[in-house]
């Protein structure tokens, strides 16, 4: 017997979620096979089997919590099947003369394994958005060719009118009132995935342990609006990636950063860790909630691998693929906000890190040229919060405006060291 135990994740994660069984009891395991799928606080992980036989017993249900090093399933290297299913193939052999009963015996393994089974294709963003929503797979219709049941086919689904189609067949469990407290009113409760849970538990932890501050600032975008204009068609044919307004910012905030090495670092125990490296956090929405994967090095890559990176990483969180590695050891945060059309926030630092960059929506506001001359200028606000704690606010004035400097005046960015 050989045993499958939860691997080493990543430095801070100690433990995770059982999020669904890829295999069950029974069933042949070969080395290399994905057995079980982890929730974690970041990203969900899927743990291979390290020897190959049948999958024996499985010690953690979906739901468990589990811990780094625990065993969660035994595998028998013989390659014999589990007992339970040996019991199964008697069964047919009592009733010899009564045919009816020998029809009917190999349809109810068939219903079983259409009911839940066999496992329905989906992506793992849609497996996951169906365990929140409580939403059975094999019960969502897709228009995908292959049936690979995607968040769009989750999201359009109603549990309401399948319940109506199931009714006949189990009128007890059909109807399920909804709940009504006090008042009358529907409520809905979901449970909150673990993923949510840290987000929601993080950001109170930020709140109640940091001196969190945030300092103003807004940018004339013109200049690097015309830069862009003028460039994109050749940058684009250059370097297969859109020239986007993340890669001027990222190299805007590290050169301030180098300028002001304070906010580049974090606090341990009594000492300040001041990073020599510049990681940034690039923040993304993803369907299971806020990520922040990280831009290795940035004050080594130039525009066009900054735009790579980025795309890659926001790619990689849509589609639910980010590794541990790609969410750790970030020095600094950037977070745009205008997409969604933010004009003005105040965002919250992702500890441990001191320090975040919040960007907004650009809309045209009326600006003073000279004592005579008003001109409308495409305008974005941006939000400094940091930890004051260790960075006072001389050194996070003097980033956020240099920032600004530099945006305004975008190709001073070619000669910052």
């Amino acid at each position: 017997m050989a045993e499958i135990k939860v691997p080493e994740l990543a430095e801070s994660i100690t433990e995770g979620t059982v999020a669904q069984w890829l295999k069950q009891p029974g069933e042949t395991v070969n080395k290399g096979d994905y057995v079980v799928e982890l929730e974690t606080d970041k990203v969900n992980v899927e743990i291979i089997s390290e020897h190959s036989g049948v999958l024996q017993e499985i010690k953690a249900q979906e739901g468990d919590t589990v811990n780094v090093g625990e065993t969660i399933a035994i595998v028998n290297e013989s390659g014999q099947a589990a007992p339970a299913p040996e019991k199964t193939e008697e069964k047919p052999e009592a009733p010899k003369a009564e045919q009816p009963k020998a029809e009917q015996q190999p349809e109810q393994p068939a219903a079983e394994e259409k009911a839940g089974g066999q496992r329905p294709i989906a992506s793992p963003a849609a497996r996951k958005m169906a365990r929140e929503k409580g939403i059975d797979l094999s019960q969502v219709p897709t228009a995908d060719p292959l049936g690979r049941i995607r968040t769009q086919d989750v999201e359009s689904f109603n549990p309401n009118q399948a319940k109506q189609q199931a009714q006949p067949q189990k009128p007890a469990a059909a109807s399920k009132p909804a709940e009504q407290p006090a008042g009358g009113k529907e409520v809905e409760r979901i449970k909150m995935s673990r993923r949510r849970q840290t987000i929601a538990n993080r950001l109170v932890e930020v709140q109640q342990t940091a001196a969190m501050l945030t300092t103003f600032n807004e940018v004339d975008m013109t200049n690097v609006m015309n830069l862009r204009k003028m460039r994109k068609d050749k940058f684009y044919e250059e370097n297969d990636v859109k020239l986007g307004f993340m890669s001027f910012f990222t190299k805007a905030v590290v050169a301030a950063l180098k300028k002001n090495p304070y906010l580049n670092a974090e606090i341990q125990g009594n000492e300040i860790v001041l990073k020599k490296f510049y990681d940034i956090g690039i923040a993304v929405s993803a369907p299971e909630g806020l990520v922040v994967p990280v831009v290795r090095d940035a004050d080594r890559k130039n525009f066009a691998e900054i735009e790579k990176d980025i795309m890659d990483l926001a790619t990689k969180a849509r589609d639910n693929k980010l590794a541990l590695s790609d969410l750790q050891g970030g020095s600094f945060t950037i977070t745009n906000g205008g997409v969604f059309g933010s004009m003005m926030s105040t965002p919250i630092l992702n500890g441990p890190q001191v320090g975040i960059l919040g960007m907004h929506s650009i809309q045209l506001r009326p600006v003073a040229i000279d004592a005579e001359r008003m001109e409308n200028r495409p305008m974005m606000y941006i939000a400094l919060s940091y930890d004051h704690r260790i960075v006072d606010g001389k050194e996070a004035v003097t980033f956020l405006k240099r920032v600004k400097e530099l945006i305004e005046d975008p190709e001073s960015l070619l000669f910052e060291a």
